[in-house]
């Protein structure tokens, strides 16, 4: 055992259920969603790891999307009070569709809409709630570094086929739907316009368990690959705050394992995987079923795992330029034309904003991001901590990208990590832009930007920087 090596860890979390009235991200086109009851509560989660002169820190929020500017604020703050290096520092938002996002990220920094506070939820945030998770994100940081200790980490893994599925479904004509369960009344032979799924799921149940000496367990990493989006995908929880499966497995592996124990739930690369069963029309996506069978999958594990409080910690970093799809130059023309005649957003009688306004308006967005940046800004980050290596992607990559990575992975345990850092929209498979669909959308829209090949090249700079580490 080498003393470098010796491994010490705390972990902590506080509460960030907004309050009524909060816009509740994830569901696009401009719609206002104020939350109106709550389900179950969200958290902003941090872990530290410690060995030698080396630190690395995970925060791990219950919300939809986290932008590059409260990223930096977070990084920066936490660094400033406990020292540790901004890059290594990860920021991950689970992306449940039942919380606030942390940060604009609907349009464009550059688009010219007057911000007020009746319009503001267009930018997808509200910047009051923001800076209050934020706060709450460096204090679980602050907090996870006072309760540094010896500890000793297990590594293992389960699969769970039957709670995740493709999402991109090739009708009979060729073109792409995304299949939901809608019960046998209305679907009697169950949605018989899907010939077949475009890809695979990832079926795998990650688990990292972080005892202290006494053989307590003080925290989990726990890793699935899915949408979280079971509570938003049904109008009489819609209106609800929740951290959706990720909260759930939180509170089931507590009630397995002490409420003093933190679960950090790392959610996986599901730009095209959602918890809707396309194969059975009675399926009812249910987050506390969800949750309960992927507890009782990780305490199989937990009581299976080998222990070590020997382990290398190391991080590393790269940003690379992706390239920006082409718009259509009749879409183009189309989108100037639209907001040319309607600068600021024209709401119907209903008092929302016309559906078709916003999507101009984020087809625009993909134009001022090439005027200022050219290429797309990329940012890749990547832990080791003894034989798990975390792979910070930003965005949501398809689950294609991910299964790459895991396969002839140098880490033992790859727990790929979607959704960190900066807002990007989704890295489609080069093969899927051929079929469209919302996400490699023809109109080019603001999450739908990134030219085929954005995430073949991600996953083999993604590669290099796992094997630099474990090499």
């Amino acid at each position: 055992m080498h003393e470098t090596n010796l491994l010490r860890a705390g972990a902590a979390m506080i509460d960030i259920t907004p309050p009524a009235g909060t816009h509740l991200a994830g569901s696009g086109a401009g719609e206002h969603r104020p939350a109106q009851a709550v389900m179950d509560p969200l958290f902003a989660k941090a872990i530290i790891f410690e060995a030698g002169e080396q630190r690395v820190c995970m925060v791990i929020l219950d919300l939809t999307i986290v932008t590059g500017d409260y990223t930096d604020q977070i990084r920066a703050a936490i660094s400033e009070q406990t020292g540790i290096a901004p890059e290594a520092i990860m920021v991950q938002a689970t992306q449940t569709h039942s919380a606030p996002s942390l940060g604009y990220f609907m349009l464009d920094p550059d688009f010219p809409l007057e911000t007020t506070e009746e319009t503001e939820y267009l930018r997808g945030a509200e910047r009051a709630y923001g800076d209050r998770a934020a706060a709450a994100a460096v204090e679980a940081a602050v907090e996870a570094v006072d309760k540094l200790q010896p500890v000793r980490i297990g590594l293992g893994r389960g699969v769970l086929g039957d709670l995740a599925f493709n999402r991109r479904g090739i009708r009979r004509d060729g073109t792409i739907a995304m299949p939901k369960p809608q019960g046998r009344e209305q679907q009697p032979f169950g949605i018989a316009d899907i010939c077949y799924l475009e890809g695979p799921m990832d079926p795998e149940v990650g688990v990292c368990c972080v005892q202290d000496m006494n053989m307590q367990p003080l925290a989990f990493l726990l890793h699935y690959t899915c949408h979280p989006v079971n509570a938003f995908g049904y109008p009489e929880t819609y209106r609800a705050v929740s951290a959706d499966w990720p909260g759930a497995w939180t509170r089931q592996m507590q009630q397995l394992f002490g409420s003093d124990a933190v679960p950090l739930v790392v959610n996986g690369c599901c730009g095209n995987i959602n918890p809707w069963h396309p194969f059975d029309p009675d399926c009812r996506p249910d987050h506390q079923r969800m949750g309960r069978e992927l507890a009782q999958m990780s305490e199989r594990i937990v009581h299976n795992m080998a222990f070590a409080n020997d382990a290398a910690l190391d991080c590393k970093m790269e940003k690379i330029g992706l390239p920006l799809r082409d718009i259509p130059a009749e879409r183009l023309q189309e989108v100037n034309s639209m907001l040319a005649e309607n600068p600021q957003p024209p709401r119907g009688a209903n008092g929302e904003v016309d559906p078709h306004w916003f999507r101009a308006a984020s087809t625009h967005s993909v134009e001022l991001c090439r005027q200022r940046d050219g290429e797309f800004p990329y940012e890749i980050q990547a832990f080791r901590i003894g034989d798990l290596g975390v792979i910070g992607l930003p965005g949501e990559p398809f689950v294609e990208g991910q299964l790459a990575l895991k396969t002839n992975s140098a880490a033992p345990f790859l727990f790929p990590a979607h959704l960190t850092t900066h807002y990007v929209g989704y890295l489609p498979t080069r093969a899927a832009y051929a079929r469209g669909g919302h996400e490699a959308n023809k109109d080019v829209t603001y999450w739908a930007k990134l030219a085929p090949g954005s995430l073949e090249t991600v996953v083999e700079q993604a590669r290099t920087l796992v094997e630099e580490l474990f090499v």
